[in-house]
Order: structure tokens, then C-alpha cells, then sequence
């Protein structure tokens, strides 16, 4: 199933997913030169992320909007500057890394990060903000060089990291993982409730991808290791970036061949099959709570569930 069939039977696209119209420009970061006249562009928009945050602000027209300035206006920072692209008008966009926002004289813009802004912001904005903040978390974790240990410099626009004193070039991690919605031949969903979690809130299962494993033999054994639930057939459905700090979200329906559960106690403190029947009726109760609504995990469910899953104060 593609992504776009994928979100047309689950009613909703999948946060953090649609074409942002960006153009990365790949080839350019590595030219200064280049660099230096985008950024002194007149038209060249900059926005500044901190802690996985950036400022947004609400529109007389009923949009929400990462605020931007042109270059000029930006904060000053020597290193930190990420280029992130150019859109269809020819407009580039970077993003500055600092250790705080910075203030708002009109006071109407406010701090969010992608769990709230991701479903508020245009495709282009949520796209530029995902970027940005992987970017971040991948910057603020990397700053040695793990070949020798010596502390590395940024280059092509925030994209690589350089060891001056054994030349080893370190690139942004992403590291695979695997979101699965697994039913039975009763068309049941099983879902889990992390250790973690509050009360009530269950999800899809979800893992990380091992050495030498594939996504399909990873589907397979996170099930069998979280709740000892075997699996046969494992069908893709679709991706998402989730820079939280640095994953990227492989979906998927799985077909269960066994049905008993046994929580490992570690990772899944609680695990039910549920039919579409009984999680309307814990839903409509409050029983269990839905994923958070930016999750590839809620699309999942919904593309079994058949229509959107209720948000907080929703009647069902």
C-alpha cells in the first residue's frame, strides 16, 4: 500500500510526512562561497531552534506559522547556522541552533516543539522544523569524534561534522526503527502500555532495528521479545522522521500466528488484544487513551480502526 492510499484509509495524512516543496540542495553545502550569498539574500528567511523548539505564532487568517527573519535580523552565531534548502519561489531557509529563543516584543508568538506544532504548521514549516531539530540533537550529541575522541567542527552547513586531528568525517545519525500494528485472525489489535506511560495510554509496538537484521525479522522479534506474540506475515505501510532524538519510524501491519500474551515487564507493562467494539467502548469510557495524534502509531490504528481516533474532550 503506498503512503498516499495509506492516508486516504486513514482519513488523515501522516504527521511530518507530507512534501514539504524544500529542495535541500545537497550539492551547495559544501560551497562557501555559495553559502555566504544565500545567506545575505535579501529574501532568505532564518528561524532559531533551542532544545527541540522553535517560536510560532498564530495568523490573522487562522494559520500557524514558524517565525522567521530575514538573515540580517538573525541572531549572531558563528558555527551553528544549518542550511536547510530552497523552496519552489527561490526563498532559502536556515535554521540557527542557539541555547535559547530569543524574545518576542509583540509577545504573540510562543515556544513549541514538533509534538505540538508538527500537526499546526504547513507542510513547508513542519518539514523545516523536523530538519532543523534533527540537525540539533544530532550536533549537541556528536561533538568528539568517536575514532579518536578529539572534539570536532561543523561543516557543510551543519551536516557534517570534521576531525581536524584524524581527519574522519562524522554524518547525522538516523537509526531505523519498527512501528507495527498487529491483529489475529479475529481481526483483533494488539496493543501495549509502556512502563512508563500513564495509566491507560496503549499504543502500537515499537523497537529498534538491529545489526544485520531486517525490518521484517526486527517486526518479528520486538513483538515475540515485548509481549511473546508470534508473527508471520509483515506488510509496510509507511515512514515517518521522528527526531526525538534521532529515529526514523519504519510502519507496518503484522499478522499475529499466536495469540497468548506475556508482557516482558520491562519495556510493556501492559498488553490487549482489542476489537474495533472494545476500544470504541474504552475510548467512549476513558479507559484507554489514543496515541498522541502526530504518530505514525495513531495512523496505524486508525487505518484497522476505519476513522479517526478521538482527541482529548471528543465524544466517540
Amino acid at each position: 500500500m503506498s503512503t498516499q492510499s495509506y492516508a486516504d484509509a486513514a482519513g488523515r495524512p501522516i504527521g511530518l510526512t507530507a512534501p514539504s516543496g524544500i529542495d535541500r540542495e545537497a550539492h551547495n553545502r559544501l560551497d562557501e562561497a555559495w553559502l555566504a550569498a544565500a545567506w545575505s539574500h535579501p529574501t532568505t528567511r532564518v528561524f532559531v531552534v533551542s532544545g527541540g523548539q522553535a517560536l510560532i505564532d498564530d495568523t490573522p487568517d487562522g494559520r500557524t506559522e514558524l517565525v522567521m527573519t530575514p538573515a540580517f535580523e538573525a541572531p549572531v552565531t558563528e558555527t551553528h547556522r544549518y542550511f536547510l534548502g530552497t523552496d519552489e519561489d527561490g526563498v532559502r531557509y536556515f535554521a540557527l541552533q542557539k541555547d535559547a529563543l530569543p524574545g518576542r516584543i509583540d509577545q504573540s508568538a510562543r515556544p513549541a516543539g514538533l509534538r505540538e506544532a508538527g500537526l499546526l504548521l504547513s507542510p513547508r514549516d513542519a518539514g523545516l522544523l523536523v530538519h532543523a531539530v534533527a540537525l540539533e540533537n544530532w550536533q549537541r550529541l556528536h561533538r568528539f569524534c568517536s575514532r579518536c575522541g578529539e572534539r570536532t567542527v561543523i561543516a557543510a552547513a551543519g551536516h557534517i561534522r570534521r576531525c581536524q586531528a584524524c581527519g574522519a568525517e562524522h554524518y547525522p545519525r538516523t537509526d531505523p526503527a519498527v512501528i507495527m500494528l498487529v491483529t489475529d485472525d479475529q481481526d483483533r489489535a494488539l496493543l501495549g502500555r509502556q512502563v512508563h506511560w500513564p495509566e491507560g495510554r496503549f499504543s502500537t509496538l515499537a523497537g529498534f532495528v538491529e545489526p544485520g537484521e531486517s525490518i521484517e525479522e526486527s517486526v518479528r522479534r520486538e513483538v515475540r521479545e515485548e509481549v511473546g506474540v508470534g508473527v508471520g506475515e509483515v506488510e509496510y505501510v509507511a515512514s515517518q522522521p521522528w527526531p526525538f532524538p534521532s529515529s526514523l519510524m519504519l510502519g507496518f501491519m503484522a499478522r499475529a500466528t499466536t495469540s497468548e500474551i506475556q508482557v516482558d515487564g520491562e519495556e510493556i507493562h501492559e498488553a490487549r488484544w482489542f476489537s474495533r467494539e472494545d476500544l470504541r467502548a474504552a475510548f467512549e469510557s476513558g479507559e484507554v487513551l489514543p496515541p498522541y495524534g502526530i504518530s505514525i502509531a495513531a495512523r496505524l490504528i486508525e487505518l484497522w480502526y476505519g476513522k479517526p481516533l478521538p482527541k482529548p474532550g471528543d465524544v466517540v
